[in-house]
């Protein structure tokens, strides 16, 4: 069994002065949400790729965390975690790295087992898998 999610993307004109849409018809989370150079690579109101990345790989790990402590006996209270994707700009643009930095209410968990938890949900989650060529660092904090 596979489960298959879609996204679309409009472009219109060159790189520079053009500008494209985004959609998720199966969410409708994004309907022509806006994305285009100055979106990506200035300040402009809108998204672009690795924004993108980052909330699909924020999202993943979280719920592979949460999945990892269920599985260890200890149910997460809450989870948060944010994920910073770099581009580099020298030469081709290059996603150069990710930061992901976690921290989490775990009752009855203690801060070793809950570091190794959090490193396997980093290398097993579905999209750091997929963004294995990219190094990936993990900051994971069990909060009291």
């Amino acid at each position: 069994m596979a489960i298959t999610r879609r996204a679309t993307a409009h472009w219109e004109g060159d790189l520079k002065t053009g500008q494209g849409k985004l959609d998720t018809p199966q969410s409708g989370l994004m309907v022509g949400t806006r994305y285009g150079f100055n979106t990506r690579f200035g300040d402009e109101k809108g998204t672009n790729p690795e924004e993108l990345i980052a909330a699909s790989h924020a999202g993943c790990f979280t719920m592979a965390l949460s999945a990892k402590l269920t599985e260890a006996g200890h149910p997460p209270a809450a989870i948060d975690t944010k994920a910073e994707v770099e581009l580099s700009l020298e030469g081709a643009p290059t996603i150069a790295e990710i930061r992901l930095t976690t921290r989490a209410r775990v009752p009855g968990l203690d801060a070793a087992k809950f570091r190794a938890l959090a490193d396997d949900a980093k290398q097993n989650c579905p999209i750091s898998k997929a963004l294995s060529a990219v190094p990936i660092s993990l900051d994971a904090e069990l909060e009291s």
